[in-house]
C-alpha cells in the first residue's frame, strides 16, 4: 500500500479520486478520441483567397473566432460570423459536434456593426499596433507579462555545426564571474530589437464630437474617430454599421456627409491602409515582426502578472485607455457599459453544469475557470478603486476603515476588526489574517468539489498598505441581517450554535478529504449540536435556494505552539514543545496548519500505523477507524468559548493529544531541519511595518513616502532628502513666500516623513521578536550590521520587500554604498500595483492523469508515463489555456521524458514553451524560471546548440546572483554546468573559474566528503588534464578517489572508474616527464611519444552535466529505444496546433 501524500510535482491533490478502474480507461480512451479529432478546414476570408488552419474537434466556434482574430491573414476583422454551407455556426457549440470534417470550407462573413463592436474593434486595432511594445507589461495591464527567452534563443538553431566554436565569444559579462560583488538590473530586462515599436499612425483617439445626434444615428452613425498619419494628414472618421470611411468634419466645424472619394470599408485598418501608405507599409512590417513572435509570447495570460522593476518610459496617448478609465463608465465592465455582471449567479451555475462525462467535465471545468479569471480581474479593479476613493461606500458615516463597499455587483470590506468583531481573536492584525486563512479554506472546499455545496468567489487584495477582501454577495443576504440568515455554525464564537441536516450531509462529505472529524459542542442551552467544520464556519440558504457555507478561517486546525492559554495544562504540552519555548503568545490565534502540514504528518504517523498491528496503531496514532488507516482534525477541539459535552470528554481529550503531537512533529522532525532565513524574516517584519506606515501617507505623497522608507531600510546615507512634493513646493515657495499652504504643511509634518533608519531598524527588531520569535543579535545595531554580518544583498531584499508590498521601481543601477547621497528619489518609484490571492482552479482528471503518470514513470514505464501526461496536457490545455502553472508541469515532464530517450529536438521544444509560459505565469526573475532555463541550457547542450546553452546558463546564474547572491546551493549545480560547457568550448581558464567556485560551494553545502564534492574535484581534474597540467590533475583526482572509496567502497562503479582514470593521468605524466627530460637531456635517442592533451568529446561532456543534475539514464535496449521513439512522434504530431 502506499502512503497517502503526494506524488512530486503534482498539482494541488485534495481532489476526489475515482476508485474504478474501468471509468479511468474510458476517461483515457476519451481523451484519445479528443486528440485524434484535429483537422485541416478552409478558411475563405471575404475578398481574399482561402487558406488552410489546423483546428481541434473539442474547439468552440468562439476559440475558433478568437484564433482568426490573431492570424496574419485575418486579423484586422473583429466583427464577423462563420458560416458552414450558408448556417451560421453557434458560438458556443464545438466544431465535433456539427459533423465538420477535414477539408471543409468555412466562410467568414462579415456582420453589421454595434456601439460595442466599433469600441471593441478599436481596441483590437490598437492591441495589433501595440502589439510589439512591451509598456503593457511593464505596466500590469491587458493580461501582458515579460518574456525574454527568445532573445537568447533566436540565431542559434544548431545550424553552425562544426564552426560555431570559432565564431561564438564565450565570455561572459564580467558580473556574472565568480568573486564579482556587482549586480547590476539593467540586464534584467535587456533591450530587445524586435521590441522596438514601429510607428503607424501619429495618433489615434476618440473624437470630441462624440456620441453622434439623433439625426445621424439614424444613418447608422455609431461613433467618430481622429487619426493622424504619419504623413501628418488629420482624418475624421465614421464608424458605422456597415463599416469606416472618411468624413467631412474639422476639428472645429461638424459634417459627417462622406468625403471625397467615398471609401467605405468594414475594416479600420483596410481604410489606413487606402489612404496612408506610410501605414500600409509599416503595419505590413509590424505584421511580419508580431508573426515571428512564439505564440506563447503574444498570447494573454488568464491572470495578471505584475513585475516589480520597469523601465521609466513615455506617456503616449491611448484613446482605448481613456475611455476605460472615464469617470461616467467607473464601475462598468469596459466591453458592455452601462451592465453589470451577476458574479455569484454565473459562478454558481457554472459549478452546477453536469459532470458525467469528460466532455462535460471539460467543459464545466472550463466555464469556471474562465469566470473565475474574470472575477478576479473585476475584483482587482474594484479594490484598486476603493482604495483610490473612486467607489461610495454603504456605511458613509462610519471611519474610513470601518467602511463596506458593493462595486460591480462583489461586496468589498477591508482587512480591519470591524465592530470588534475579531477582538477575542487579536483585533486588527486577527482580522487581517483571517481574509487569508478563509480564502485557503474557500481552495479546499473548492477543490473537494462537493455536488450541491457552494462557496462564495473569493480575492484579497492587498494595495496601498490595505487588504481589501473581494467576494460575491449571497443573493438576499443584504435584506436581512447576517445573524438571521444562519441556519448552521455560530456567529459569536459558539455562544449561539445552529445545526441544519441540509449541511451536515453537505459537509460530511468533505470531511474525509479535509481531515475533518465530525463532532459535537454545546449550544447556549447547553444541548449537543452536531458538527462538521469549524464552529465559525456559516451555514446560509440563499433566496435562490442554495446551500451557501462562508467565513471559512478554520477549516484546518489550529497549530497549538501558537495558542498560548494561562489555563493550558502544562503536563499535555510535549517535551518537544517545552524545550522550545512553545507554546507562545502570538499577535493572533489563527495560525493554522495547513494541507502541505497535515500531509507530512499524516505519512509520519502512516509509516507508525503500518508498522504495529492494525488495532494498536489505529490507537496509537488518532486514526477514528479501528480497520483502516484515517486520520482527522477537529478545528474547534481548543477554540476558546466551544463547549464540548461530557460524554465527548475521551473524545476531544485524544484530539487535544493528536493536535500536540503534530506540534511537537513539527519542532523536531521539520523546523529543525530548515536553516532560518534572517532575510526573510528582515522583510516579512518591514512588510508588517511598510503595511501600516502607508496607512498614514495622502494620495499626493505616496511616491515620497515610499523612497523615504526604502532609503530608510537600504540606503547607507545618513542624510536622507526633504520628502515632500517637489513640484507644488518649488511653484509654492516661488510665489507665496509667507504661506505654502495647507497642503504642502501636511506633507512636511507627516508622520511617515518623521521615520528615521535607526527608528525602522528597532520597529524591525521588535516585530522579527514579537511576531516571529526570532532574536536578532543586540551588537547589531542597524541594517547595515546585520547585512555585513550574514552577508545579504540590498537588492535582493529590495527585489523581495518590492514584490510582496506590490511596489514597482525604475530600472537603474542604483548606488547603495553610497554615504553621501540617498539611494532612492521619488522619480524611482514608478508605480504600486496591488498584490491578489485568488483560488487556483485546475482540471481534476488531468490531476489525476498526471499522478498515475509519475507512478508509470517511477516504474520505468516511460511509454506509459509519456502518454498519460500528454493526455494531461492536452485536459488542461482546454480547460486553463496554455499559459497555466500545471501545463508548465506538464511540458517540463514531457522534455524530461524527451530528453531521457534521446529525442533532444522534442525535448528542447517542450522545455522552450515550459520556460516561457513560466516567464510569463511566474515572472522572469522567479526561482521556478531559472531552474527551467537550467534544464533548457542542458537540452540546448544536447541537441548541438552550445553557444545558446551557454547563454542560457549566463542568463540562469545572473538571474540566481540576482534573486539569492553567490552564497546559494544553486549556484554550485551552475558553476559545475558552466565549467563543463566551457571545458567542450575549449576554454580551459574561464571553465577553471566556474569550477573551483562550484568546489567550494559543494564542500559548503554538501560537505567535504559528499559525493557531489567528489564530483566537482573530477571535473577539476578533467580540465588540468585538457590543460597538460597533469600534476594538478592527479591531486584533485587523488582527493575525488579517497571520497569515493570511503563513502561507497572499493567496488563501486565510480570508484573503479576513479582508480582507472587516476593510472590513465599518472601514465600521461610520467611520459610527459620523460619527454622533458629528452629535451632538456640534449642527446639523441629513440622518438618518445608526446603526451595526449585531451579534450573531452560532447557525448563525455553531455555525460557529467546529466551526472550534475541528477539525470540518471535508464539503459534500453536499441528496439525499446526505438519503439519509444515511434510513439513519441505519434504523439508529438496529435499535439501540434
Amino acid at each position: 500500500t502506499a502512503p497517502p501524500g503526494q506524488l512530486e510535482e503534482s498539482p494541488e491533490d485534495g481532489r476526489p479520486q475515482q476508485s474504478d478502474a474501468d471509468k479511468r480507461k474510458l476517461s483515457i480512451s476519451d481523451i484519445v478520441d479528443l486528440q485524434e479529432t484535429d483537422f485541416t478546414v478552409r478558411i475563405q476570408p471575404p475578398g481574399t483567397e482561402s487558406f488552410e488552419l489546423q483546428v481541434s474537434g473539442q474547439m468552440l466556434v468562439v476559440e475558433l473566432h478568437q484564433v482568426l482574430m490573431e492570424h496574419e491573414i485575418t486579423c484586422h476583422r473583429t466583427c464577423f460570423s462563420l458560416q458552414l454551407g450558408g448556417i451560421v455556426l453557434d458560438s458556443l457549440t464545438d466544431l465535433r459536434s456539427m459533423g465538420i470534417q477535414d477539408g471543409v470550407l468555412i466562410k467568414v462573413v462579415e456582420d453589421s456593426y454595434t456601439v460595442r463592436d466599433a469600441r471593441l474593434h478599436l481596441r483590437h486595432v490598437r492591441d495589433l499596433l501595440r502589439s510589439l511594445d512591451p509598456t503593457d507589461a511593464y505596466n500590469g495591464v491587458n493580461c501582458r507579462s515579460l518574456s525574454y527567452l527568445t532573445f537568447y534563443t533566436r540565431g542559434d538553431k544548431g545550424s553552425r555545426g562544426a564552426s560555431e566554436k570559432e565564431s561564438f565569444d564565450c565570455s561572459p559579462p564580467e558580473y556574472i564571474l565568480p568573486g564579482c560583488k556587482d549586480r547590476p538590473l539593467t540586464p534584467l530586462q535587456p533591450l530587445r530589437d524586435d521590441w522596438k515599436p514601429l510607428q503607424c499612425l501619429r495618433v489615434l483617439t476618440m473624437s470630441s464630437w462624440n456620441p453622434p445626434p439623433g439625426n445621424r444615428k439614424m444613418h447608422g452613425d455609431l461613433m467618430y474617430i481622429n487619426v493622424l498619419t504619419m504623413e501628418n494628414r488629420e482624418l475624421n472618421i465614421t464608424s458605422s454599421t456597415r463599416g469606416f470611411y472618411l468624413n467631412q468634419s474639422t476639428a472645429f466645424n461638424f459634417n459627417p456627409k462622406p468625403a471625397v472619394p467615398k471609401i467605405l470599408c468594414h475594416s479600420l485598418v483596410e481604410l489606413l491602409s487606402q489612404v496612408s501608405p506610410a501605414f500600409r507599409k509599416t503595419f505590413s512590417a509590424l505584421q511580419k515582426k508580431r508573426v515571428q513572435q512564439h505564440p506563447f509570447e503574444r498570447i494573454a495570460a488568464p491572470f495578471q502578472v505584475f513585475t516589480w522593476i520597469a523601465r521609466h518610459g513615455d506617456h503616449t496617448l491611448d484613446c482605448v485607455r481613456a475611455e476605460e478609465t472615464h469617470t461616467s463608465r467607473m464601475g462598468q465592465d469596459e466591453h458592455t457599459a452601462g451592465q453589470s455582471r451577476d458574479w455569484n449567479e454565473e459562478l454558481q451555475g457554472c459549478r452546477e453544469l453536469t459532470r458525467n462525462s469528460l466532455q462535460e467535465r471539460l467543459q464545466r471545468e472550463r466555464s469556471i475557470f474562465k469566470t473565475n479569471s474574470d472575477f478576479v480581474a473585476a475584483a482587482t479593479r474594484g479594490a484598486v478603486a476603493v482604495i483610490d476613493g473612486n467607489v461610495m461606500p454603504l456605511n458613509p458615516g462610519e471611519a474610513p476603515h470601518l467602511q463596506m463597499f458593493i462595486w460591480n455587483n462583489l461586496f468589498f470590506s477591508l482587512g480591519f476588526d470591524i465592530a470588534e468583531h475579531y477582538r477575542p481573536l487579536g483585533g486588527n492584525t486577527a482580522a487581517h489574517a483571517a481574509a487569508m486563512c478563509d480564502l485557503r479554506g474557500a481552495q479546499a472546499y473548492a477543490s473537494v468539489d462537493i455536488e450541491g455545496l457552494y462557496t462564495l468567489g473569493t480575492a484579497v487584495v492587498d494595495y496601498r498598505g490595505i487588504r481589501v477582501i473581494a467576494q460575491t454577495i449571497v443573493p438576499g443576504i443584504l435584506e436581512k441581517n447576517q445573524e438571521q440568515s444562519v441556519v448552521y455554525g455560530s456567529n459569536d464564537y459558539g455562544k449561539t450554535v445552529f445545526t441544519h441536516p441540509r449541511f451536515l450531509k453537505l459537509l460530511d462529505k468533505t470531511s474525509k478529504p479535509l481531515r475533518i472529524q465530525r463532532h459535537q459542542v454545546l449550544d447556549h442551552s447547553s444541548s449537543p449540536v452536531e458538527l462538521c467544520s469549524g464552529i465559525e464556519t456559516k451555514g446560509i440558504l440563499g433566496n435562490d435556494g442554495r446551500p451557501y457555507i462562508l467565513d471559512l478561517l478554520r477549516t484546518f486546525p489550529p497549530d497549538l505552539n501558537f495558542q498560548f492559554s494561562e489555563t493550558e495544562e502544562r503536563r499535555e504540552v510535549p517535551k518537544e514543545c517545552q524545550s522550545f519555548g512553545y507554546p507562545r503568545q502570538h499577535h493572533h490565534s489563527l495560525a493554522r496548519l495547513f494541507d502541505c502540514v497535515l500531509i507530512i504528518v499524516i505519512m509520519h504517523s502512516y509509516f507508525t500505523f503500518v508498522e504495529n498491528v492494525i488495532m494498536k496503531a489505529c490507537e496509537a496514532v488518532g486514526s477514528v477507524s479501528d480497520s483502516c488507516f484515517d486520520i482527522r482534525f477537529n478545528p474547534n477541539v481548543c477554540s476558546p468559548g466551544v463547549r464540548f459535552s461530557s460524554e465527548c470528554v475521551e473524545e476531544v481529550q485524544r484530539q487535544r493529544q493528536l493536535l500536540w503531537d503534530t506540534a511537537a512533529f513539527l519542532l523536531s522532525n521539520q523546523i529543525a531541519a530548515v536553516r532560518i532565513s534572517i532575510s526573510e524574516v528582515i522583510i516579512r517584519s518591514a512588510k508588517h511595518i511598510f503595511r501600516t506606515y502607508l496607512q498614514d501617507v495622502e494620495p499626493a505623497a505616496f511616491s515620497a513616502a515610499v523612497s523615504h522608507f526604502l532609503n530608510c531600510l537600504l540606503s547607507s546615507s545618513s542624510c536622507l532628502t526633504d520628502s515632500c512634493s517637489d513640484e507644488l513646493l518649488s511653484r509654492r515657495r516661488s510665489r507665496r513666500r509667507r504661506s505654502h499652504g495647507s497642503r504642502v504643511t501636511l506633507l512636511t509634518d507627516s508622520v511617515w516623513a518623521r521615520l528615521t533608519p535607526s527608528e525602522l531598524w528597532g520597529r524591525i527588531r521588535t516585530e522579527a521578536g514579537v511576531y516571529y520569535h526570532y532574536t536578532i543579535d543586540r551588537c547589531v545595531e542597524s541594517v547595515d550590521g546585520v547585512i555585513e554580518k550574514h552577508s545579504l544583498q540590498r537588492i535582493s531584499l529590495l527585489r523581495e520587500l518590492a514584490i510582496k508590498t506590490g511596489i514597482q521601481v525604475q530600472l537603474r543601477e542604483y548606488v547603495f554604498e553610497s554615504r553621501h547621497r540617498p539611494v532612492f528619489g521619488e522619480e524611482d518609484v514608478i508605480n504600486m500595483f496591488p498584490v491578489v490571492k485568488h483560488l487556483k482552479l485546475t482540471a481534476t482528471d488531468a490531476t489525476r492523469l498526471v499522478q498515475h503518470a509519475q507512478v508509470a514513470v517511477q516504474q520505468g514505464l516511460l511509454k506509459d508515463g509519456y502518454e498519460l501526461i500528454s493526455h494531461a496536457l492536452t485536459l488542461f490545455s482546454s480547460v486553463c489555456g496554455v499559459l497555466h502553472e500545471d501545463v508548465c508541469m506538464c511540458l517540463r515532464l514531457l522534455g524530461r521524458i524527451c530528453y531521457i530517450l534521446g529525442e533532444y529536438a522534442d525535448a528542447l521544444s517542450h522545455q522552450e514553451k515550459a520556460v516561457m509560459t513560466s516567464e510569463r505565469m511566474k515572472g522572469i526573475d522567479h526561482p521556478q524560471t531559472i531552474q527551467e532555463y537550467i534544464y533548457l541550457a542542458l537540452y540546448c547542450f544536447a541537441g548541438g546548440r552550445h553557444a545558446t546553452s551557454l547563454h542560457l546558463l549566463y542568463r540562469a546564474r545572473y538571474l540566481t546572483l540576482l534573486v539569492s547572491g553567490e552564497d546559494h546551493p544553486q549556484v554550485a549545480q551552475l558553476d559545475s554546468m558552466l565549467g563543463l560547457v566551457l571545458h567542450g568550448l575549449m576554454e580551459y581558464e574561464l571553465s577553471l573559474k566556474f569550477l573551483q567556485n562550484a568546489l567550494i560551494s559543494t564542500s559548503k553545502y554538501h560537505g567535504a566528503t559528499s559525493l557531489k564534492h567528489a564530483h566537482s574535484y573530477h571535473l577539476l581534474a578533467t580540465v588540468y588534464e585538457s590543460k597538460g597540467e597533469f600534476r594538478s590533475a592527479l591531486q584533485h583526482e587523488k582527493e575525488a578517489y579517497s571520497i569515493y572509496k570511503s563513502q561507497v567502497g572499493e567496488n563501486h562503479d565510480s570508484t573503479k572508474e576513479s582508480s582507472e582514470y587516476l593510472k590513465s593521468l599518472t601514465q600521461q605524466a610520467v611520459i610527459l616527464q620523460k619527454a622533458i627530460n629528452h629535451i632538456y637531456s640534449n642527446r639523441p635517442s629513440a622518438c618518445i611519444p608526446p603526451p595526449k592533451f585531451s579534450t573531452p568529446s560532447p557525448l563525455t561532456i553531455l555525460q557529467q552535466l546529466n551526472l550534475t543534475c541528477g539525470i540518471i539514464l535508464i539503459p534500453l535496449s536499441a528496439k525499446e529505444i526505438a519503439d519509444l521513439r515511434t510513439e513519441l512522434k505519434g504523439n508529438n504530431c496529435r499535439q501540434q496546433p
